[in-house]
């Protein structure tokens, strides 16, 4: 990319390569969009920004589903030169009120299910509401600005360093931040992970489970099928086992990205064996490590493979991720092409560059964030030259694989001695009993209590016998110390919107 440029130009990349009248987008309801109509609803939505004097810059907060309105409202605010500000949907009320005032958008885009939750706290700090979908509301909706219009408006070119979009954290460790992102670090991740490592095509078909106002989803769902001109199937409201494998049979999508949680979830599903899986080639992974265990049963039940891989919203995707082919079940593999990984000590004064390491994970490549907004003190902490400190421990063997730990401050101290929660929770996985296990270390009496929260699978109940068998059944496997000291059974636990587990909830729990 050169100094001048803007995201909003990959629409422009399909027109020019003939790519017009294939389908870009499967909605929910199976209607097909084509890349030519998904240019055009972005250039609607920018010429009416820029009529309404939206200025280059100024922020616009989306409380959106995954529908063509999202492509039209992200898309076109970049078109128009504002900078889009997609937030998790599922935030309570006070939340939007936080994300509007903390970067002061100019405007908030808002789909008719979330409007009972955003429209007070908007019009509390004076930023008008636009609403995505509402009968009877006039030609002030995103439906009207999208209905009727010119199919092409030229962007505002913008420098590859100015700031494209902005992503609010996931909060798995307390109150979200803002993420702010650059024009070229999109090319970034769709060159370096989805070219490079994925080998996604414009054959492809892919659909995500996770939603677009996630970093992760924004590339599986958004940026990358625009990149290669590969067709998005999309999927409105919380991606339930059933309705993931019902929208696998019906639209045959050749790539699933999804998540641990969901893949666990979808191996447990009693009609799992009926579903016709056919169509993938492949699936990937993120938000939390894929446990060893549900890779091996999702190769043996579809005949594909998962590429686990890590990633953050700071880093935008994928960065250190497993190959088609080359796969180690239970790791996050080997860094993508572009990208620098480093273990160091919690003081950062020892760095473990080369060899078989176990350390606190520092990543650098050309996707990462610019600064945490209004955060100051806590870039300087994470930013570093051109290092990140991402907040993981990982562990790197002799063949330069990365194996995941968990997050640094997750990490247990027992008896002096460190232990990861990750392996624990690997190896109950692997007892048919279980499901899925969150384990925390909780501090009592100046000691660590290591409690495992466990879901069971149908058929089993939570015993003290079944607990003592548990105990036995990590003791075997781990060093002795590497054994929940109490188990508490349960049908969920609390989850970021990637189904990413929220270990500081479960040990203020505890």
């Amino acid at each position: 990319m050169g100094p001048e440029t803007n995201i909003s130009l990959l629409t422009d990349r399909n027109l020019e390569a003939g790519r017009g009248e294939r389908t870009a987008l499967i909605t929910d309801t199976g209607d097909e969009v084509t890349f030519a109509q998904v240019h055009a609803l972005a250039s609607r939505f920018a010429l009416r920004l820029r009529d309404r004097g939206v200025r280059r810059g100024e922020r616009v907060v989306l409380v959106m589903d995954d529908t063509p309105r999202f492509h039209a409202a992200f898309l076109g605010a970049m078109r128009a030169g504002a900078v889009p500000v997609p937030v998790n949907f599922l935030a309570r009320p006070a939340d939007f009120g936080y994300f509007i005032e903390d970067s002061y958008a100019v405007l908030a885009v808002v789909d008719a299910s979330f409007l009972d939750k955003v429209t007070d706290q908007a019009e509390a700090l004076g930023v008008p509401v636009l609403p995505g979908d509402v009968d009877d509301a006039g030609d002030d909706t995103v439906d009207a600005w999208i209905a009727e219009g010119p199919d092409h408006v030229d962007a505002l070119i913008t420098h590859r360093d100015d700031p494209a979009f902005w992503l609010y954290s996931s909060g798995s460790t307390g109150r979200p931040k803002g993420v702010v992102h650059l024009q070229h670090n999109v090319v970034t991740t769709c060159e370096q992970y989805a070219v490079q490592v994925l080998g996604l095509r414009g054959d492809d078909r892919g659909l995500s489970t996770t939603k677009l106002f996630h970093a992760y989803g924004l590339g599986n769902g958004l940026t990358f099928p625009l990149y290669v001109g590969a067709t998005a199937v999309q999927m409105a409201g919380r991606p339930a086992p059933d309705r993931t494998l019902a929208k696998i049979e019906e639209h045959r999508p050749t790539v699933l990205f999804s998540v641990p949680a969901l893949y666990n979830a979808m191996l447990a599903h009693p009609d799992i064996d009926k579903r016709d899986l056919s169509s993938l080639r492949i699936g990937t992974s993120a938000a939390e490590a894929l446990p060893a265990e549900v890779w091996r049963r999702w190769r043996e039940r579809t005949g594909t493979e998962i590429l686990d891989g890590v990633g953050s919203t700071e880093m935008l995707h994928i960065y250190c991720s497993n190959r088609p082919g080359a796969c180690r079940p239970g790791s996050s593999g080997t860094p993508v092409p572009g990208y620098d990984l480093q273990l160091r000590d919690p003081d950062g004064a020892g760095i473990f560059a080369e060899g078989e390491a176990e350390g606190e994970l520092w990543v650098s490549g050309d996707s990462a964030l610019a600064l945490y907004w209004h955060q100051h003190d806590r870039t300087r902490r994470s930013l570093q030259g051109q290092w990140f400190f991402s907040g993981d421990r990982y562990r790197r063997d002799s063949d330069r694989i990365y194996w995941y730990e968990g997050r640094a401050d997750d990490m247990m101290k027992v008896k002096g001695l460190w232990v990861s929660p990750v392996e624990i929770e690997n190896r109950l996985i692997e007892h048919d009993a279980v499901r899925e296990a969150a384990v925390v270390g909780v501090p009592r009496d100046g000691t660590t209590t290591i409690i495992a929260y466990v879901i069971l699978n149908e058929d089993h109940s939570g015993t003290e016998t079944l607990t003592a068998e548990l105990q036995t059944w990590c003791k075997d496997a781990l060093l002795r110390y590497q054994y929940p000291h109490e188990v508490t059974y349960v049908d969920d636990v609390p989850r970021t919107a990637t189904g990413k587990v929220q270990r500081f909830k479960l040990r203020a729990h505890g």
